[in-house]
């Protein structure tokens, strides 16, 4: 992580700081939900490269495993950030949607379109964009995500069909979730959003992220908020961040999540 992004917990902007702590009804719902979407209450397996691997519950609450039944690999504090950008704009009526590029099975989503409903929202719209296949197979000039070759990875394959079934099974398969299905180049352009106040980018590599930012961070209105979940494990991710920063002059500060999540708040 670079020095330059500082701790969450000391983010000067952090309206909410005594949100996580909270013991009303909202915040015991969604940290049972987050248990529950992440399996670390349950017996799960992880899926290593040679097949099927014993549970670790530390893994699997930073968020470091592949799980085999979670429909969520982010861990529990990657949750609790986004519970708190979810109850922060919801609270201070910041508008918008919310969105996740690169949704894998759909835990992030369902969680954000619960946050919603738990934090008393009636409008926002929760978009669920991926292409529900898998990755792309990157540029070869892009020779860090060759090299990080998740394009392989069957597990990251997806189906629209699993994921819908994912959001049912939370009972949160309605009119407020959307699914962009497809590539994020062929999607993400012409998505039918007008505002965001979260955008949430987990696309992993170079052109996903810069795809993602190019199309829906001129969306995301002051107030709201940008969270890169493969910031610090994805070199591809962490370039494209840097390299769409840079460009657009942006100087909002980076927050540190955890090992590999940040975020910031858009400002201007």
């Amino acid at each position: 992580m670079s020095e330059r992004i500082r701790d969450a917990n000391d983010l000067s902007t952090w309206t909410e700081s005594d949100l996580l702590r909270e013991k009303g009804p909202e915040h015991l719902y969604l940290d049972l939900l987050k248990k529950v979407l992440t399996r670390i209450i349950f017996p799960d397996r992880i899926m290593g490269a040679e097949g099927e691997e014993p549970f670790d519950p530390r893994a699997r609450e930073i968020g470091k495993d592949w799980p085999s039944e979670a429909e969520t690999m982010v861990g529990l504090k990657r949750l609790d950030n986004l519970e708190f950008c979810v109850a922060d704009v919801v609270r201070r009526g910041v508008p918008g949607d919310l969105i996740e590029t690169g949704v894998w099975r759909g835990g992030a989503a369902i969680f954000m379109r619960a946050a919603l409903e738990a934090y008393g929202d009636t409008e926002k719209v929760v978009w669920a964009a991926d292409s529900f296949q898998g990755l792309p197979r990157p540029d070869p000039s892009r020779t860090s995500d060759v090299a990080d070759a998740l394009w392989t990875h069957p597990q990251l394959a997806v189906s629209l069909e699993d994921v819908r079934a994912n959001f049912d099974r939370y009972g949160f398969l309605d009119e407020r979730v959307r699914f962009l299905s497809g590539w994020f180049q062929d999607t993400l352009p012409e998505a039918p959003i007008e505002r965001l106040s979260v955008l949430r980018l987990d696309g992993d590599m170079y052109d996903s992220t810069m795809v993602a930012l190019e199309a829906l961070y001129p969306k995301v209105l002051p107030g709201g908020y940008v969270i890169v979940d493969d910031y610090g494990a994805v070199q591809g991710c962490r370039e494209a961040t840097d390299d769409f920063r840079a460009r657009q002059g942006i100087e909002d500060e980076m927050h540190e999540v955890d090992w590999t999540c940040v975020f910031w708040r858009r400002e201007l």
